[in-house]
């Protein structure tokens, strides 16, 4: 178990560091005020319609860093301020966002495959640890009776959320190419403020890029903890 808390810690601390730097770069982007004077939502918006997508609503959320496109009821969901504020890091988020509705009106097909695998992922990732820890508590290690496949089968949960973090990887990229072509080729934004969003929307992807690191690391540290012990009989 020592093993295991060193390498969540090791990855918590790298999730630390990117997120504070995440946070740090919106900061920074958000006092590079737009040419144009839109606000996010009016960015949001605009994207929509020159996509021809109208069956889609802009709407404020509470919170920090909480936008996102909710696809049960077509919802782009910004953040306060990026909903109110005229800023380059604004401008990024909302465009980002829509670019994941974009992706859901043309049914773009890593999207279709998370937003299929949304329910099982909530259904299993609560229950995948304590699963395996459990069946290693009855002899799953040794292959001893129930343990064994109570172990197998939260492995296979937690393969599931693996998975799903890796499935996120392209539809958080795409949504971020769209988000950014889109902003260019519509002449949305100045060169300063280009290279403001593009900068943004890098610092968001490498915290999925972490999320995923983790969830394999740790589906592979249980992994070796279930057949390591086998392979040694």
């Amino acid at each position: 178990m020592l093993g295991y808390y060193i390498l969540i810690g090791i990855i918590a601390l790298v999730s630390f560091a990117v997120s504070a730097k995440l946070k740090s770069k919106f900061e920074h982007y958000s006092h590079v005020h737009l040419r144009n004077g839109l606000s996010g939502a009016e960015i949001a918006q605009k994207m929509l319609q020159d996509n021809g997508i109208y069956d889609v609503r802009v709407i404020s959320t509470p919170g920090r860093l909480t936008d996102h496109y909710n696809p049960s009821d077509k919802t782009v969901n910004l953040s306060e301020a990026v909903y109110n504020q005229r800023n380059a890091a604004a401008a990024a988020v909302a465009a980002h966002e829509v670019g994941h509705a974009v992706q859901h009106a043309t049914a773009y097909s890593m999207l279709k495959m998370r937003s299929a695998l949304v329910p099982v992922v909530n259904a299993t990732s609560g229950l995948s640890q304590w699963l395996v820890i459990g069946g290693l508590i009855l002899g799953a290690a040794s292959g001893l009776g129930w343990g064994y496949y109570i172990a197998i089968i939260g492995l296979v949960f937690m393969a599931f959320a693996t998975l799903f973090s890796f499935i996120t990887l392209p539809v958080e990229y795409d949504a971020s190419n769209r988000a950014l072509a889109w902003l260019r080729s519509k002449n949305m934004v100045t060169q300063q403020e280009y290279a403001g969003a593009e900068d943004s929307l890098k610092w968001a992807a490498r915290t999925y890029v972490v999320a995923a690191i983790g969830a394999v690391a740790s589906l592979l540290y249980w992994a070796l903890q279930v057949f390591g012990g086998r392979s040694r009989d």
